[in-house]
């Protein structure tokens, strides 16, 4: 059966889902050992629990509608599911602030991982309105916050520039008889490799922040840029910012020749396709049929023209039907795959894979230990009293090296 079919996804019980998902995050060759294993175990089995009516109060039958005799399947999630789960940790067990924050990030984790598999159409255990309900992490200070580090960084572009020239070259050097289906299938995935390989170096290295960088489906002023918004001659980049007026963003040289190789790649069909368009295959399908049919073409002509291409993204480029961008919630996949298949080592409390902010909080920490905070504060479109606010470990740690100088040097004086 097909993974990403909506049988699967309706039917499917989630008790169903934990074991590939833990064989997943495992360690080991059959990847059933680790400390995350385990304890994500236990709280995906407190959820399964919880999900099914077993909360230890009278008024809590789960989530399966009162009328159905089944155990719950991903048809009965939603951001709603997840909110009332969150009120649940937050309120009904006497947990502590962190612990509460602690338990819902392996549930989050299980729901992403759900996404990318094909269980669930959005991660929305990460909605604002589902995480409402979650009390602040009064632990957490600025530099607990996750920031690539400069081995990650280089670990993941390095991943993703491979992966990027092996599909383009394999597709490029594809020989003159090769049938049509597979040099179509050939561009899909150069395509898809030079995506990836460009949203990963503009997240590493420009410290846009990923809500300006792609779609928000609340919000039709951030549709996601676009190839007009670009300007690779001038290394700049518009984007729709945080205090809500356009802006430039510089594009540093380590983004200007992935991008300069994708648009060639892609030839977008006008300037105002957007430069991270949805690989989605259900949005794209159901984009293909609904434009031609508004054309004046019939389904059986619709099925005819779809059938000449690999896949629907391929028809988009040559009908120009353009795609909506990527979300920031599908950022977040893309990266938790490629964190994955790059096996990155990562010992975050939050999160187990490179985190789009985490790409823009590397970039802080880089330039406030390089040119200071003034400088940092205009790369970062922030006050320099905010960057100082959210790098004080980094200021915190140069007053240390100072105050031992000046030990020693006391020292030097007092043995003289």
């Amino acid at each position: 059966m097909d993974r990403n079919s909506s049988t699967e996804r309706t039917l499917t019980s989630l008790s169903e889902s934990f074991e590939r998902y833990l064989q997943d995050k495992g360690k080991g060759r059959a990847g059933d050992g680790g400390n995350y294993r385990r304890n994500a175990a236990r709280e995906l089995e407190r959820f399964a629990g919880w999900t099914a009516g077993d909360r230890g109060a009278d008024d809590w039958t789960g989530i399966v509608p009162d009328d159905a005799d089944r155990a719950p399947t991903f048809e009965d999630l939603d951001e709603r599911i997840f909110r009332e789960y969150a009120r649940h940790l937050a309120g009904d067990r006497g947990l502590k602030q962190n612990t509460v924050q602690t338990y819902y990030r392996y549930i989050s984790a299980w729901c992403g991982w759900c996404v990318n598999e094909g269980y669930l159409e959005a991660h929305y255990a990460q909605r604002a309105s589902a995480m409402a309900p979650l009390p602040e992490d009064s632990g957490r200070k600025p530099g607990d916050q996750q920031a690539w580090t400069s081995e990650q960084r280089h670990a993941l572009t390095q991943h993703v520039d491979a992966r990027a020239r092996a599909a383009v070259e394999t597709y490029t050097t594809l020989a003159e008889d090769t049938n049509l289906v597979d040099k179509q299938r050939a561009r899909y995935e150069a395509l898809k490799a030079a995506r990836d390989r460009a949203l990963v170096v503009v997240l590493a290295y420009t410290a846009v922040r990923v809500g300006e960088l792609l779609r928000d489906p609340n919000d039709p002023r951030r549709r996601g840029v676009r190839w007009e918004d670009l300007s690779l001659e001038d290394g700049s980049m518009d984007v729709y910012r945080k205090k809500q007026q356009w802006d430039a963003a510089s594009l540093p040289d380590p983004v200007i020749s992935p991008l300069r190789s994708y648009r060639r790649l892609m030839d977008p069909p006008t300037e105002r396709w957007p430069v991270f368009p949805t690989f989605d295959q259900r949005t794209l399908a159901t984009l293909v049929q609904d434009e031609l049919a508004d054309r004046g073409e019939q389904p059986a002509a619709i099925d005819e023209r779809r059938n000449e291409y690999a896949r629907d993204l391929l028809l988009t480029l040559d009908e120009d039907i353009r795609p909506p961008s990527i979300t920031t919630d599908g950022a977040r996949s893309i990266l938790q795959r490629l964190s994955d298949t790059a096996d990155i080592d990562i010992d975050h409390p939050k999160h187990d894979y490179l985190a789009p902010h985490g790409g823009r909080r590397g970039m802080g920490e880089v330039l406030v230990r390089a040119f200071g905070y003034t400088v940092a504060a205009r790369y970062l479109d922030n006050s320099e009293e905010m960057v100082r606010q959210r790098y004080s470990h980094i200021e915190a740690g140069e007053l240390g090296d100072v105050a031992t100088d000046a030990l020693e040097a006391v020292d030097d004086v007092d043995r003289s």
